[in-house]
């Protein structure tokens, strides 16, 4: 059986591939093919990846996704296809699928939702829920920075806190979004918030996410 992270894979290299290399994207200053040096770094240069969280590390992370942006655009595309080296610790589908079922996912939407006749995508419950169980555990880490406290809630009354704090605002909406939402893509996120005015603006435009 497919995993959610290997479907996710795939889907966002048929997006890439249809897009070109020089599409926009959700990632602020990156084109498809910047986003596909990002994704084939990160599965494949652990010695460069790390600059992604470790600040002092950022400047070689660049340097090293600044040469594989160079590369021919369909080969990054049919690596990301085909996934890291046997020996990476992502060809374990254990770990395949806990680091990189949200990574697939919310890059996927990073290439679909910049189009401008883009729609929500439909997801079965069960990847919903994978999502959301991800979520709850990474919520708090997205949403340390946030300036009121945050809230985020499922339709069904499902509930993760994001962050602690007064004013709080409460997110409502499906797994998918929320996720988008907490990752730092508000503007893009079909989500709905309650909470006071000046709260609620606040956190729109607050640095969301794992970086």
């Amino acid at each position: 059986m497919s995993t959610h992270a290997k479907r996710e894979r795939l889907l966002l290299a048929d997006l890439l591939e249809t897009s070109g290399p020089q599409a926009p994207t959700l990632c602020e200053g990156w084109t498809t093919r910047d986003l596909a040096a990002h994704v084939v770094v990160r599965e494949r240069r652990a010695d460069a990846a790390g600059g992604i969280i470790i600040k002092p590390l950022a400047a070689r992370m660049e340097r090293v996704q600044s040469e594989f942006a160079a590369r021919p655009y369909e080969e990054l595309v049919q690596l990301i296809r085909t996934g890291p080296p046997r020996m990476s610790p992502f060809a374990l589908k254990p770990v395949d699928e806990a680091a990189n079922t949200v990574e697939f996912f919310i890059h996927a939407e990073d290439v679909r939702r910049a189009q401008p006749d883009w729609t929500p995508r439909e997801l079965d419950p069960v990847f919903a829920d994978a999502l959301w169980k991800r979520l709850e555990t990474s919520a708090r880490v997205m949403g340390r920075r946030s300036p009121v406290g945050m809230v985020l809630r499922r339709p069904n009354g499902q509930t993760a806190v994001a962050h602690k704090g007064i004013p709080v605002v409460t997110v409502t909406g499906e797994p998918g979004e929320l996720l988008l939402f907490a990752s730092g893509r508000q503007d893009a996120a079909r989500v709905e918030l309650e909470g006071e005015e000046n709260a609620v603006a606040k956190l729109r435009a607050a640095k969301l996410g794992f970086a």
